[in-house]
Parts: structure tokens; sequence; C-alpha cells
């Protein structure tokens, strides 16, 4: 499960880098600069559940070390 987590946080990082490079500074919010930017929050999104996720999974193995 470790390793399935560790390539989905590579993928969300190489499709920020990705959109990061169609990023048209004087026209952020517009045409293909937008749906660049739309791609890096939902990548940024998935990147912080799967820290939450990671961080859920050491909780519940310390709690179940624990008993």
């Amino acid at each position: 499960m470790k390793i399935f987590t560790i390539i989905l946080l590579l993928l969300a990082v190489a499709l920020i880098g990705y959109n990061a490079t169609l990023l048209d500074f004087d026209n952020l919010l517009q045409g293909d600069s937008m749906i660049a930017l739309i791609g890096i929050v939902a990548a940024l999104c998935a990147v912080l559940l799967l820290i939450i996720f990671n961080l859920s999974k050491r909780i519940q193995q310390k709690l179940k070390d624990r008993k």
C-alpha cells in the first residue's frame, strides 16, 4: 500500500510540474492557462489527501501496535 501511495504522490507532483509549464502569466485566468491552474489546484488537493491518508495509516498502525 505504501508503494502505491508513493507512486500516486509522484504522479501528482509530475502533473503539477507539467501544468506549471502551460501557465501564461500574462493571461493567467484565460484559456489554457486557466485549465492548467485548475489542474495544479486539483493535483495539490490530491497530494494533500495522500498525505492525510498516509498519516492516518501511521496512526492506525501505532494504535494497533499498542494493543
